[in-house]
Order: C-alpha cells, then sequence, then structure tokens
C-alpha cells in the first residue's frame, strides 16, 4: 500500500486526527512514531490515548522508556530515544502482544524488536502550525484501519 498523508494546522487537529484513529484500534495494535524533536509526535500520542478513553495526563516517557495508562484500552506509551544503540531487550514481546495498543515514538531505535506488522506514520514539521502525517503499512489488517480511517476523516470534513 503506498502512503496516505493528511495535514494538520494545530496541535488541536493533530491530536483530533489521532482521537479519530483510535476508533479503529484494538488491542494488540502497534503503531510507530517518526519525526523530528518538535515534531507532534507526543501530540498525536495523547490524542490516540484520548480516544482510547485515557483520563491521565500524557507526558513524553522518555526517561522511563515505557507508560502505562489504563483506558477502555490499555495504552501503552513508549519512547526509544534514548535506546539509540543499544542491543537490550526490555520486555517488548510481552507489550507487542498484550492487551493494550502500543505506541512508539523514535521506533527506529528499536527496529529489531518492533512487530512486522504495524502502522507507521511519520510526522514532518512544516512550520509552526502545521504538520504533514504521513501514514504506510505493512499489511492487510493495517490497510484496512488505515482505509476506515481515511474516510471516516473524509466524511467527518464533509467531503
Amino acid at each position: 500500500m503506498e502512503t496516505q498523508e493528511i495535514v494538520t494546522y494545530s496541535e488541536s487537529e493533530t491530536k483530533q486526527a489521532a482521537e479519530r484513529l483510535a476508533v479503529f484500534l484494538k488491542p494488540g495494535d502497534v503503531i510507530t512514531l517518526e519525526g523530528d524533536l518538535g515534531a507532534g509526535k507526543t501530540a498525536f500520542a495523547k490524542g490516540l490515548a484520548s480516544g482510547l478513553g485515557v483520563k491521565e495526563t500524557i507526558s513524553s516517557p522518555t526517561f522511563t522508556i515505557i507508560k502505562e495508562y489504563e483506558g477502555e484500552i490499555p495504552f501503552f506509551h513508549m519512547d526509544a530515544y534514548r535506546l539509540e544503540y543499544s542491543e537490550e531487550d526490555i520486555g517488548f514481546d510481552e507489550y507487542f502482544d498484550g492487551d493494550g495498543v502500543c505506541v512508539v515514538e523514535w521506533a527506529a531505535f528499536i527496529e529489531t524488536f518492533l512487530p512486522e506488522n504495524r502502522l507507521n506514520i511519520k510526522i514532518t514539521y512544516v512550520d509552526e502550525h502545521t504538520r504533514k502525517l504521513a501514514f504506510s503499512v505493512s499489511d492487510y489488517y493495517y490497510e484496512v484501519v488505515l482505509n476506515d480511517f481515511f474516510r471516516n476523516l473524509s466524511h467527518m470534513d464533509g467531503n
């Protein structure tokens, strides 16, 4: 499947897009977020958590690597930034095969531990308020999720 993109024009819109995506997710789903510092990865993660019913305040797990949140579906927020050049497996499989949705920021740093089938999102900083979100998948399941998400976006925006 080719990459599909959307553009958001505020942090709030980035969060809203993620909330809309959360509707189509289920336990065991893995989403990777790539982008430069300040691109909006944590804002997107906050929106996903909100869409999954998490009530707690979401913050970047940079120093703890993994934060767990309870919601309608458990939400596992990972930040692999500190794991660059590390070969240590800190039990990722337990999360990836678990009962929640996993979101991995800086996923390229733990590529060898990631499941092959996942939803990849690259967030690009365009300007102070604008972000480009590029979605790509590696299997049919996530292709269906993404198609449903984009249909939902078009419908809600009146297109």
